[in-house]
C-alpha cells in the first residue's frame, strides 16, 4: 500500500521525534510503500526555523520525501499564510498514493487534495489537526482574515472528500468543531503519542544516561525542555527550584533553545548547582534524557515532548488546561491556582524517599500502552 504524508500546512523536519515523523517510521516498519511531500521549512542544527532546497531525498525516517517550492505570486513571507505550492498535483498523479494524510488544515494546497481525490475516489483521505487558540488565531487579522474566512473556507469545502478530522488534543477538537465548524461525525481524538521502549532498552539507555550526566540514583531527577519563551515558564521553574533550596538531592536539567530571556535565565541557572543547562539535544538524545530522569517538567504552554516523557515511564508536571487531563491521571501532578510549583516539588521529593515515586512512574507507562503507543495509531490509519 502506498501511504503519502504531506506536510504542507507545517513543516516536515528530519531526525526528530514529531508526530509525521513518527508515523511515517511506523509506516515504512510495517513495510508499505511511504512518502513525505513537504514544504522547503525546517530546523537547522541548533534548532532554529530556517529553510532547505527543493528536491528529492531519503529521509532520515526511511520515506523518500520530495520538498516542493512555493509559488512566487505574492511576496514570500505573504505566499507562507497562503501555502500555495508548485509541482503538486503532478507528484500526486505520478505517487499515485492509496492512503493521503494531509498534516494540518491550514493550506491553499488543500485543493489540489480535493482535486485529486475527485479524481480519483478510491483514495482514502485524512487529515490531522494541530490547531488550538493556544497556537493559532491569536490576533484579529490571524482569527477572522487568516483562518475564518480563508484556512476555513477550504476545509470546509474538502469534508465532502475526506475519512476523519484526526484530532491532537481537546483543544483541538474544541477548535476544529466550534470554530472551524467541522460537524462531529468527522472528528476523532488522535493524540500524539511517542515510542514505548522494552524494559531491557528503558534501563540500559537509564543507566548509560545517568552514568553521563553523573547522576546518582539517590538524587531524583527533573528536566524542562523546548523552544523556550516566556509561555514555557522555564524562568518560572527556576525560582521555584531556587524556593525548594532545602532539597539539595535533588537535579534539574534544561535542554533546548532560548527564544527570549537568555541572559537572564543563564544568569539564574549560574546561581544554583543542582541545576544544569544542556543545551540543545538531538530527537535521540532527548530520548536517551526521558529514560534517565524521574519527572518530566511543564509548566507552560504545551509539547509534544510530553508524551514522550510518558512513553518513557517518567512521572509528570504539567500545567491544568483541557489537553492534559488524559495524561495525567495517577502519574504526577496538575500546575494550578491550588497547587504551585514550589509545593509540587517538596510533594514529589516525599514521594521519591518514600520509594512511591515508581508507581506513579508504572502509571505512566500504563497511560502510554493505552494512549500513546506510535505504532498503534499509524494502524488506525489502515483499517
Amino acid at each position: 500500500m502506498k501511504i503519502l504524508h504531506c506536510c504542507l500546512s507545517n513543516f516536515y523536519i528530519d531526525n526528530y521525534n514529531y508526530q509525521e515523523n513518527m508515523l511515517v517510521r511506523e509506516h515504512v516498519k510495517l513495510g508499505h510503500d511511504v512518502r513525505v511531500l513537504a514544504s522547503t521549512e525546517t530546523y537547522n542544527s541548533d534548532g532554529l526555523f530556517t529553510y532547505t532546497d527543493a528536491g528529492s531525498y531519503m529521509g532520515s525516517d526511511g520515506a523518500l520525501v520530495t520538498r516542493v517550492p512555493y509559488k512566487k505570486i505574492l511576496p514570500h513571507k505573504i505566499m507562507t499564510k497562503i501555502r500555495s505550492y508548485k509541482g503538486v498535483y503532478k507528484f500526486l498523479e505520478k505517487e499515485k498514493p492509496d492512503i493521503i494524510l494531509f498534516h494540518g488544515l491550514c493550506a491553499y494546497e488543500l485543493f489540489t487534495i480535493i482535486r485529486y481525490k475527485k479524481n480519483n475516489p478510491d483514495v482514502k483521505l485524512f487529515l490531522d489537526s494541530h490547531e488550538d487558540f493556544n497556537n493559532s488565531a491569536q490576533n484579529i487579522l490571524s482569527k477572522y482574515i487568516l483562518h475564518y474566512a480563508f484556512y476555513r473556507r477550504i476545509f470546509l469545502k474538502a469534508l465532502p472528500f475526506i475519512e476523519k478530522v484526526l484530532c491532537i488534543s481537546s483543544e483541538t477538537i474544541n477548535f476544529v468543531r466550534d470554530f472551524y465548524s467541522c460537524p462531529e461525525k468527522f472528528i476523532e481524538y488522535f493524540p500524539l503519542g511517542g515510542v514505548i521502549p522494552s524494559d531491557d532498552e528503558y534501563l540500559k539507555k537509564r543507566n548509560q544516561t545517568r552514568k553521563q550526566y553523573n547522576l546518582d540514583e539517590n538524587t531524583l531527577v527533573f528536566l524542562q525542555t523546548g523552544k523556550f519563551d516566556k509561555k514555557k515558564k522555564l524562568k518560572e521553574s527556576i525560582l521555584a527550584i531556587k524556593q525548594v533550596s532545602y532539597l539539595t538531592n535533588i537535579t534539574f536539567l534544561i535542554a533546548g533553545v532560548f527564544l527570549e530571556e537568555e541572559k537572564e535565565i543563564l544568569e539564574l541557572i549560574s546561581q544554583d548547582t543542582r541545576i544544569e543547562y544542556l543545551g540543545w539535544k538531538s530527537a535521540a538524545d532527548l530520548y536517551d534524557l526521558l529514560c534517565a530522569i524521574d519527572i518530566y517538567l511543564q509548566p507552560g504552554s504545551q509539547s509534544a515532548t510530553l508524551q514522550n516523557s510518558i512513553c518513557c515511564r517518567c512521572a509528570v508536571i504539567v500545567d491544568d488546561v483541557i489537553s492534559h487531563k488524559p495524561f495525567v491521571k495517577n502519574n504526577g501532578w496538575l500546575l494550578n491556582e491550588s497547587s504551585s510549583l514550589s509545593e509540587v516539588l517538596a510533594q514529589a521529593m516525599q514521594k521519591f524517599e518514600k520509594n512511591t515515586l515508581q508507581i506513579m512512574k508504572n502509571e505512566s507507562l500504563k497511560i502510554a500502552y493505552d494512549l500513546l503507543d506510535y505504532s498503534k495509531q499509524a494502524q488506525r490509519l489502515l483499517k
